[in-house]
């Protein structure tokens, strides 16, 4: 409301739509949190840690040497410090210079806080050994477990390599999308997107739970939070979001207008 001599005006503020995404409404983002709430507290009460414990011991069991190198040369998909974030970043200015837009890297600078403010803080409060631990399988396999020796690896849960995967593709298709429309490609395959964000997460988490680095309840986990935090993530009208005018312009939309 703004007061004037002449009465009483409203003024209204429109705010960006938020980006469609695959399927839509909010109902499967309460079921992905509702799950990984579910998960937590089922492990929490001792449950599935068979599941855990099986899975981990046919893994072990069956991982000849030659598998054991091809699934660590494919779990490097995973790597959110020296493979996804550098990649996305590079990305992100590649796509901003070529658009003059400052925009793009709006989209790294997201995902980057986002992972950060969830998988850490959830590895660090769930207090889980990973499968290759030392301690005995009954109790590495607990979550929430005070007990852990002060030098054990604690942070397990949920796994950062399937979650940051997740995130981190979804970004890189954005991304190259985007980059590809500004080299005259205005509309990519959209077989493209969808390989790229299915594809790498997928492996990761075969690997990542068959080198025996994370629980399968731990990659499972990685997933409910991962397809979580990208739902919010795609939903972000980049676009439009509103920005102070900057200089030369690099605030201008239209760099995402065409990307899944």
């Amino acid at each position: 409301m703004r007061e004037s001599g002449q009465g009483t005006e409203t003024v209204r503020r429109s705010w960006p739509r938020l980006r469609p995404v695959y399927p839509g409404g909010w109902w499967l983002d309460v079921l992905l949190l509702a799950g990984l709430a579910g998960l937590t507290l089922a492990l929490a009460n001792g449950h599935l840690y068979g599941v855990d414990q099986a899975v981990r011991e046919w893994s072990d069991d069956n991982r000849p040497e030659y598998a054991y190198w091809i699934a660590r040369v494919f779990n490097f998909l995973g790597q959110g410090g020296w493979l996804l974030t550098p990649l996305a970043a590079i990305l992100g200015i590649l796509t901003a210079l070529r658009s003059r837009s400052i925009r793009p890297l709006l989209v790294v600078v997201a995902a980057y806080a986002a992972t950060y403010l969830t998988i850490g803080p959830l590895k660090i409060w769930t207090d889980r050994a990973a499968p290759t631990s030392d301690l005995p399988p009954e109790e590495s396999v607990k979550i929430f477990n005070s007990h852990l020796p002060a030098d054990e690896y604690s942070m397990s849960y949920p796994s950062g390599h399937v979650a940051n995967a997740i995130i981190w593709y979804g970004a890189i298709a954005l991304l190259l999308v985007a980059l590809l429309r500004t080299l005259g490609r205005p509309h990519p395959p959209a077989a493209l997107a969808r390989v790229i964000r299915i594809a790498p997460p997928l492996i990761v988490f075969c690997t990542t739970t068959y080198l025996s680095w994370h629980w399968i309840t731990d990659s499972v986990a990685g997933i409910l939070l991962g397809l979580f935090v990208d739902r919010l993530l795609t939903r972000i009208p980049w676009d439009d979001l509103p920005l102070p005018a900057l200089r030369n312009g690099i605030d201008r939309p239209g760099v995402f207008t065409s990307a899944p």
